[in-house]
C-alpha cells in the first residue's frame, strides 16, 4: 500500500507533471487552497482546469476556503515586496500551514506543494517552512524541488502536449507587475 499524500497544487501546469511523476510511489490527492489568487475569475480557471486533468488520471481534488481579502490583510504592508520577498514567505507559510494542517486532520502519511517546481518561487524557503510545518503538526512534508532534473521545463512540454491553460503571473495582483 503506497503512502498518502496530500499535494498543494496551485496551478494544473505545474501540477500535472508532479502528479503523474509521484503518483508512482504516492496515493495522491490534490488540495487547491489558494486565497492569494486574483481575480477571482483567474482562480475559477485554475480550479476548473485541476479538475479536468483530476478526472483523467483519477485524482482526487479538496478544496479550501478561497478568502482573498483575508489573504490580503495577512501581506498588508508587503505590497511592493520583490517576487520571492516576504511576501511571497508569508503566502507559501500561509498555504502550507493549511495543506499541514489538512493533512494531518484527514490521516495523510505526507504533504508537499507543487510550488517549488517554478523558478520564480524560493525552494529554500519552501523547504523550511515545510519542515517546521511538519514538525508542529507531526506529518512528514515531502521536502522537493520540483524544478531539478529539468522539471519546470518537462512540465511546460507536458502542458504543451496537454493543452492546458498556463497563466502568465503567480497569482496575486502583487505579482501581475512582474
Amino acid at each position: 500500500m503506497k503512502p498518502k499524500l496530500f499535494l498543494h497544487i496551485c496551478c494544473i501546469g505545474c501540477g500535472a507533471y508532479i502528479a503523474q511523476d509521484l503518483k508512482k510511489d504516492y496515493d495522491i490527492e490534490l488540495f487547491f487552497f489558494n486565497p492569494n489568487i486574483f481575480p477571482l475569475e483567474e482562480y475559477e480557471k485554475r480550479l476548473e482546469e485541476i479538475r479536468k486533468v483530476a478526472r483523467s488520471e483519477e485524482l482526487e481534488v479538496s478544496v479550501g476556503d478561497y478568502d482573498h481579502d483575508a489573504w490580503l490583510k495577512l501581506v498588508r504592508g508587503h505590497e511592493l515586496d520583490p517576487e520571492r520577498g516576504e511576501r511571497c514567505r508569508i503566502c507559501y507559510a500561509k498555504r502550507l500551514a493549511e495543506t499541514a494542517r489538512e493533512a494531518k486532520e484527514r490521516g495523510f502519511d505526507h504533504f508537499a506543494s507543487t510550488l517549488s517546481i517554478s523558478p520564480h518561487k524560493d525552494a529554500r524557503a519552501l523547504s523550511e517552512i515545510g519542515n517546521k510545518l511538519a514538525t508542529l503538526y507531526g506529518v512528514k512534508f515531502l521536502d522537493r524541488d520540483f524544478k531539478k532534473g529539468d522539471g519546470f521545463k518537462k512540465s511546460c512540454q507536458l502542458s504543451r502536449e496537454l493543452g492546458l491553460y498556463r497563466q502568465t503571473y503567480c497569482g496575486c495582483e502583487f505579482s501581475m507587475r512582474h
